[in-house]
């Protein structure tokens, strides 16, 4: 069952059971979310190693702070901050850095409706991208991410990131700028 499978009513049922302690309901909520927060983190780190055990750690720092849990935001939100968080802890401790592999990326299933070569062109495009962004130093690329693939505001990264918000936005701007610079100069223009 995925979260687009869960009715909301469920969803406060198992968020409500794991707080008083349910560990079963706690499970269902970590199967729920996991593949969102393992992308996130996967994203995030540009590891695929390190992407599981932020994800690992994001839902036992969950379950830690789930009676602290005030349900301002959705559940699934208040986890990806917490995985963010994780993330940036996590990258901090582990300084090195590889590129993933064309094996190691997360392929999304194709869109229904399109053809076996716009498929493979989605493909290509998407291991370029995810190559550029690697290529960005990590808290440029998760400004990146949050922004441009969870569509989080300025401030919000801001917060979570434990920047300013025109810090949040100057690391957009370059990455943005960066990420062009690098396809840009793969498909042949001068930079």
């Amino acid at each position: 069952m995925t979260v687009s499978e869960v009715r909301p009513g469920q969803q406060d049922d198992l968020l409500n059971r794991a707080r008083d302690g349910d560990r079963e309901a706690f499970g269902q909520l970590v199967r729920d979310h996991q593949h969102e927060v393992f992308t996130l983190a996967l994203r995030l780190t540009g590891d695929r190693e390190l992407a599981a055990d932020v994800a690992q750690e994001a839902f036992v720092r969950a379950w830690r702070a789930l009676p602290n849990f005030r349900g301002e935001s959705k559940f699934g939100t208040w986890l990806h901050r917490i995985a963010v968080n994780t993330a940036w802890s996590q990258r901090r401790q582990v300084k090195r850095h590889r590129s993933d592999s064309l094996d190691e990326l997360v392929i999304i299933p194709a869109a229904q409706g399109i053809t076996p070569e716009e498929s493979a062109e989605n493909v290509d495009l998407r291991v370029r991208l995810i190559a550029a962004l690697n290529e960005l130093s990590a808290p440029v690329r998760s400004v990146v991410v949050l922004k441009d693939v969870y569509d989080w505001s300025h401030s919000e990264i801001a917060e979570h990131l434990d920047i300013t918000v025109t810090a949040a936005k100057v690391r957009l701007h370059r990455g943005r700028h960066r990420l062009r610079d690098i396809l840009w100069a793969e498909l042949g223009g001068e930079q």
